[in-house]
């Protein structure tokens, strides 16, 4: 993949405007898209698109999964366009926060008229959205059947799939087929939203690509264990003969900390390499369909993984294991075309990643918040980084610029300042400046850097289970006068 000197914003959807509670694919949508124009960016990049679970902490990384969009991004006043919803129906609209995303209150409410939407829908659609229905389902066949009853299956038992009764959990023959009988309203329900979705989102992606702007996903390379991914796949993975992990991920102790026990389950490559990647296409196939290009997380998993023993919680029981991303690469360059991809490779950046990453031209990522501002030459501060890359002002996982600039010492604010040559006075914009002059290829800001917001404003803080992926904006944060200054600088540092 050949990439142009671009800019944009990072801003997952439950962060856009609405008055339902959390970001959906309706207009708020498209005035942020209308927003990146007016500030001559032409790339958005958001979090993973599928469904989110309380029991998660609602984080889009540990999705139920892989396929599925999430139900609550579903744009209601659409629904009512399309005569599936009245505006009754929509009554009474609780006071939702404007600035913080209440999952609780937001799913009981959309989930109910999404339930009434079906309803009216099985009742009086017309021929044409039958057929489009219909369509949709036929060709989103080999995951939306399983996801649909997964979904039906959990509402039923209320706990993870590796609770389920035995032949549930293990997936016997005939006993997929009486669930699916028995819940075959509860599946076409599940299967309506994801249509609703996916309809909602090539529109909203159509009128990306009306007004120039790319679309950029990200791609976990792990999945949740209570997953339809895990439950449907089970071949894909290194489970035991009871369909349980028999190792997990996380990443082993260093000199600074005691290592990280993700428990996420992990691939069984051996296999997955002897048919094709088989289920690794049918996702990167679904992915492709919706957005242009692809970050990949822990992009070190495609090198090489630590394993865990999933009876230990300690992460020091693990080790490396070799991964075949060469191979892997390979096969789906073959099959699919070009690799939109950038990766996140920080953190691990040894011979053999660095290898792997340059072997196919993935560009990585560049942090400011990672620098030594006060060492020469340290490998985050913008001037150094290679063309290449994507830098970030911040990320979805890090402070904001300005909640991590008021955590600096004086020495090291002082080392910063000298460094990319500021006074402080508007940090936020003189950390985009430096970074949309760096020599990488992609620069993007974060919509909360770009508005100068401190810590209260932090999206995700790693190792916490409250008060994450709830930031909001609103309509007047969207300001034109915002916008015409990012432009000036993305003119002034050839970006487009």
């Amino acid at each position: 993949m050949r990439l142009s000197r671009q800019s944009g914003v990072f801003m997952h959807i439950t962060s856009l405007p609405g008055s339902h509670g959390i970001g959906d694919l309706g207009d708020g949508a498209r005035e942020f898209v209308d927003f990146l124009a007016d500030a001559d960016q032409s790339m958005w990049q958001f979090c993973p698109l599928g469904p989110t679970s309380p029991v998660m902490a609602n984080s889009p990384y540990q999705s139920s999964s892989s396929f599925a969009g999430n139900p609550l991004f579903v744009d209601l006043t659409d629904l009512v366009e399309r005569g599936w919803l009245t505006e009754d129906d929509l009554e009474p609209v609780p006071e939702f926060d404007d600035h913080t995303v209440e999952y609780e209150r937001v799913g009981n409410y959309k989930r109910s008229r999404l339930r009434t939407a079906f309803d009216r829908f099985e009742a009086d659609a017309t021929d044409e959205d039958r057929a489009a229905f219909d369509a949709f389902c036929e060709r989103e066949a080999g995951w939306l059947e399983d996801y649909a009853l997964f979904a039906s299956l959990k509402d039923e038992f209320e706990g993870a799939w590796i609770d389920w009764p035995e032949e549930l959990k293990t997936r016997d023959e005939d006993a997929l087929a009486r669930a699916r009988e028995e819940h075959a309203d509860e599946i076409r329900y599940r299967e309506f939203v994801q249509f609703c979705f996916d309809q909602q989102w090539h529109e909203l992606a159509d009128y990306a690509d009306e007004k120039g702007i790319t679309l950029v996903g990200d791609l976990p390379i792990y999945v949740a264990l209570d997953s339809a991914d895990v439950w449907a796949a089970p071949e894909a993975f290194d489970l035991t003969e009871s369909h349980e992990p028999a190792v997990v991920a996380g990443v082993p102790p260093n000199p600074n900390d005691s290592g990280q026990r993700w428990g996420n389950p992990l691939y069984d490559w051996e296999t997955l390499q002897q048919n094709g990647y088989g289920w690794w296409l049918d996702r990167l196939r679904r992915l492709f369909d919706l957005v242009d290009v692809t970050r990949i997380d822990h992009f070190k998993g495609f090198d090489e993984y630590w394993a865990i023993d999933a009876t230990s919680d300690d992460p020091a029981d693990g080790e490396w294991r070799d991964a075949p991303g060469h191979d892997f690469f390979e096969t789906v360059e073959r099959e699919l075309g070009d690799l939109p991809f950038i990766v996140e490779d920080l953190g691990f950046l040894d011979p053999s990643l660095v290898d792997l990453r340059d072997r196919f031209a993935f560009p990585g990522m560049r942090v400011p918040q990672y620098a030594d501002w006060c060492r020469e030459g340290d490998m985050y501060q913008p001037m150094h980084y290679p063309e290449n890359s994507v830098a970030y002002t911040s990320t979805h996982d890090t402070d904001t610029f300005v909640g991590y600039y008021r955590s600096l010492d004086d020495h090291t604010r002082d080392c910063l300042h000298y460094n990319i040559g500021a006074d402080g006075s508007e940090i936020h914009w003189s950390i985009i400046d430096a970074v949309w002059n760096s020599p990488a290829v992609l620069a993007f800001s974060t919509m909360q850097d770009i508005l100068g917001l401190d810590s209260h404003a932090r999206f995700n803080t790693p190792g916490t289970q409250t008060g994450n992926w709830e930031w909001r904006i609103t309509t007047d944060g969207l300001d034109s006068d915002v916008a015409g200054r990012l432009a000036e600088l993305t003119d002034l540092h050839i970006r487009n």
